[in-house]
């Protein structure tokens, strides 16, 4: 006999606009035993309105139980426009005996004849189900009474959520919508009243409101925030005074209060200070928005978008530092940021290096998370957000030592933490400390959860890195280590280490972190994935302990055990076996020793090992060996050390592009300096097959305009022109950038002098190298043009001579020779800066007076780079330029 459950819908209606529908919805449950039929979603059991945009809705669905919940059939007869409906997702809650079930089906797209792909109804399939304990059943539901101040302005349509921290967890964010249609919310002086249901969240600690980033939205004075749990009638109340906006001096669209209860002391709030580490590499800086999530022991800050740097500059530039106010309840010890960005194709994205992140900025110390590598959708990680974890807490300043004696004397003292033993044995593990001119080993006997050491570590210099192992035989119980918290009593120098991991009994567990100091940037934490390459031999096969150390330029592994505690391994002939172990980076790598001992006197033929590192850019060592491993040795273990044959950069770093360029690009172009008449620029992009025709740069004011540059290749520089008159003084430029509108691949440039057509604006044109992830521009070259007027009576010229020089890579444009007189008999030497045009092969020169007397005999033209007279290109003429002698040409190419 089959029970009759009840199915509890939760229906998510999505946050877009126009998600909400009125027309009739059905759906169909669809289980292991068979279905339920199709059924009415008639009355939401929590809404008088349903199926609103942001909101969510209960209905109950009885039916004979359908065993495991896998699909869900759901439709609406809403046909014509504005019917259409957007669905988040479907949860559905039951129990059945003893076992209570949780089922998601994500939709996340649109139900309309006019969006999406024009469906009115979806199968949406079961994203995992989750058995909750006996007590599922217990949500909260919360009275929400928010206070607008009486001086905010009339509300803006701006979507408002609230999500709320307790002991046990945190809501969904919760969108506070009015209940009935067409009314408006949040209207100055107005208490506005919203239910919200959430799990069941324990005790309340803060909670969070942040408006959306709109278009026309001003700003919104919040007065207070009133919480009534309607089941315990649990109440809190939360002062808030403040305005949400980004007109006024906090710039914040995100608000946290920590909640105010007599039997618990309220949380203070911190204004966090974020440190954006933008890398030292081309085409490191990004134009995208930049969001940050700060986690830590006491919940998390929520997504935040990085607005206002306290940094002066364009923000996230190359080998810059951005710092930004994130203000949150204490969040405790944090534990990871999750940092990403929307910048979309290669090239939009950026090089982090690292972000730090202090309480506040006062604060002596900061927690640190190194990533050093690329979040670029074709590059490095190719993802554009990440987690990072942290390595640990560094002082923000050096200490300063006493002049006299720099090599201070004294102790450090090392505190270490973890998690209680179950029983009396204590556990022995090893701290390594390695320095620059050595490394110590420290036995530690784990008894508890807190432990010192204290050592001088006297000859092993300034440390970089520190290691911790379990012995090589089995631990009696795991014990999890939190931090070391090294402080040295002269040099007064002080680190956190957040190594956070278990050590378990059958593990042989070996890790290390950076040392942190104020002034180095951290090493990365790397995996290296050895390959061990067993010869294909006869007899080449083995079975014995094995382990082996890397040695790098910057340090060494250590030794790291192949096989686990109490077990053998077996390297089989003709296979290749991987192993992974973390290190700090090493550098690049030299030499592999390798030790190795059988107890069956076992010979190995180790034909060779590579060793791959999963770190941009990924590079691939190889080491040859060749040979065979304790041949008639009496020794315990043979080590046999196996210097780098090859390093090779594996992958490509750049992932394929799906589509094809167009040649659209969408250009930015942003100026200061600009003279009231704006005068008339032209610009002209160079790529590897050929060049654009001229077109008219359309604004200077970083508004978005199209360059149609055709198939050209990979662009390489371009070339601003000015038509009219020269200007007085250059213009300022401060950014240009170019998205290719099919791509997506997104270019920056490089300039050396900020400043279109020079400082003082005599140029008619600037050129710009283009800048990719890692890929150098072109440099810039300043040519020294020697021009050779004719010793032939009447051979000088006050003409306005131009020349244009060609060269593999593209040419200069037409440029005015200035500041040159060409008299009879005279060399003329003018200067002009371009991007390297390569090897010269001609040059185009001209003039443009008519008449009797205008015309110029040219004899020859010298170019050499500024600086170097080795190497001259010679441009022979020897002829007129003038419109009456000969043929009469004023223009001539010159090879």
């Amino acid at each position: 006999l089959l029970l009759v459950l009840v199915y509890e819908v939760h229906v998510y209606t999505g946050a877009e606009l126009g998600a909400e529908t009125d027309s009739n919805v059905y759906i169909n449950l669809i289980g292991t035993r068979g279905d339920a039929g199709k059924r009415k979603l008639h009355r939401s059991k929590n809404n008088n309105v349903k199926f609103q945009r942001g909101q969510m809705d209960i209905f109950c669905i009885k039916a004979v139980s359908l065993g495991d919940l896998e699909r869900v059939l759901i439709s609406h007869d809403g046909t014509g426009p504005g019917n259409g409906w957007f669905l988040d997702k479907i949860v559905i809650k039951h129990k059945e005996g003893e076992e209570a079930q949780e089922v998601v089906f994500p939709c996340n797209r649109w139900l309309d004849e006019c969006q999406d792909d024009g469906k009115t109804e979806r199968e949406l399939t079961a994203n995992g189900k989750y058995f909750l304990k006996e007590k599922l059943w217990y949500t909260q539901r919360w009275r929400v009474q928010v206070k607008t101040d009486g001086d905010s302005p009339e509300p803006l349509e701006c979507k408002r959520t609230l999500v709320i921290y307790g002991s046990k967890g945190k809501s969904d964010e919760l969108l506070l919508s009015p209940q009935t249609p067409g009314y408006v919310c949040f209207l100055p002086r107005a208490t506005d009243e919203f239910i919200v249901e959430t799990g069941d969240l324990g005790e309340v600690y803060k909670i969070r409101v942040s408006c959306d980033d709109v278009p026309g939205f001003e700003d919104w004075h919040l007065k207070s925030f009133h919480l009534e749990e309607l089941y315990t009638k649990q109440e809190l109340n939360f002062d808030c005074s403040c305005w949400l906006t980004l007109n006024r001096e906090d710039k914040e669209l995100v608000k946290e209060f920590p909640a105010v209860t007599e039997d618990q002391k309220t949380l203070p709030v911190y204004k966090y200070v974020v440190s954006v580490h933008t890398g030292d590499r081309w085409g490191a800086e990004t134009f995208a928005n930049v969001y940050i999530t700060l986690y830590g022991k006491r919940g998390d800050t929520g997504m935040r978008k990085l607005h206002t740097s306290l940094t002066k500059g364009r923000k996230f530039q190359r080998n810059k530092v951005d710092s930004f106010l994130v203000e949150a309840v204490s969040l405790s010890h944090l534990q990871k940021v999750v940092i990403g960005h929307d910048g979309e194709g290669y090239g939009a994205g950026m090089y982090l290096k690292m972000v730090t992140v202090k309480e506040s900025q006062d604060s002596d110390k900061e927690w640190v998370f190194p990533l050093w590598n690329w979040l670029d959708t074709h590059l490095g990680l190719c993802e554009t957000v990440c987690e990072i974890v942290t390595v640990g807490k560094r002082l923000t300043l050096s200490p300063k030592l006493p002049e006299i004696n720099m090599k201070s004397s004294g102790l450090w003292i090392m505190d270490i933490t973890g998690s209680d033993l179950s029983n009396e044995d204590p556990i022995h593990l090893s701290f390594i400390f390695y320095g620059n001119l050595s490394c110590k080993k420290l036995p530690l006997q784990v008894t508890g959860k807190a432990m010192q050491i204290k050592d001088e570590l006297a000859d092993v210099g300034s440390i970089y890195k520190v290691q911790v192992t379990g012995p090589h035989s089995e631990l009696k119980q795991p014990w999890h280590l939190d931090l070391l918290h090294m402080k040295h009593t002269g040099t007064k120098e002080e680190m956190h280490l957040a190594f956070d991991c278990w050590f378990n009994p059958k593990e042989d567990k070996c890790v290390e972190l950076p040392a942190l100091y104020a002034d180095q940037e951290p090493l990365p934490v790397v995996e290296y994935a050895i390959h061990l390459h067993t010869g294909d031999l006869k007899k080449a096969d083995a079975t014995g302990e094995a382990y082996l150390c890397i040695q790098g330029e910057k340090s060494y592994s250590g030794k790291r055990w192949l096989n686990s505690k109490k077990s053998l391994i077996t390297l089989a002939r003709g296979q290749v076996d991987i192993f992974k172990i973390k290190s700090v980076y090493l550098g690049k790598l030299n030499q592999v020793l390798v030790g190795f001992k059988s107890l069956k006197k076992d010979e190995w033929f180790l034909e060779k090992i590579v060793i791959k590192e999963d770190f941009y850019p990924f590079a691939s060592h190889v080491f040859v060996h060749n040979d065979w491993i304790n041949k008639r040795s009496k020794k315990d273990f043979v080590e046999v050390a196996i210097p780098l044959k090859e390093t090779s950069v594996t992958s490509l770093p750049v992932k394929n592009f799906d589509v094809k360029s167009r040649g659209r690009w969408q250009t930015w172009v942003h100026c200061t300096q600009v003279p009231e008449d704006v005068p008339d620029i032209q610009v002209v992009a160079f790529g590897r097959k050929g060049k654009s025709p001229a077109q008219k740069v359309q604004n200077l004011s970083d508004n978005p305009f199209l360059l149609n540059v055709g198939d050209i290749g990979e662009i390489t520089k371009l070339s601003f022109m000015l038509s009219g008159p020269s200007l007085r003084r250059g213009i300022k430029l401060h950014k240009l950038q170019l998205k290719d509108l099919d791509t997506k691949q997104e270019l920056g440039f490089h300039t050396e002098a900020p400043c279109l057509f020079g400082e003082d604006g005599s140029e008619t044109v600037t050129e710009l190298a283009a800048v990719g992830p890692d890929k150098p521009p072109l440099r810039e070259v300043l040519y020294s043009i020697s021009v050779h007027t004719g010793t032939l009576p009447a051979s000088e010229t006050d003409a306005k001579v131009f020349i244009t020089v060609f060269g593999e890579q593209g040419d200069s444009c037409k440029r005015r020779l200035r500041h040159a007189n060409f008299e009879r008999g005279q060399v003329s030497i003018s200067e002009m800066r371009a991007v390297d045009l390569g090897h010269l092969s001609k040059v185009l020169v001209e003039h443009h007076n008519v008449g009797y007397g205008a015309g110029w005999y040219l004899d020859q033209i010298v170019i050499h780079e500024s600086g170097k007279t080795d190497d001259q290109y010679i441009f022979l003429c020897q002829q007129w330029l003038d419109s009456g002698v000969g043929d009469a040409q004023m223009k001539r190419t010159l090879k």
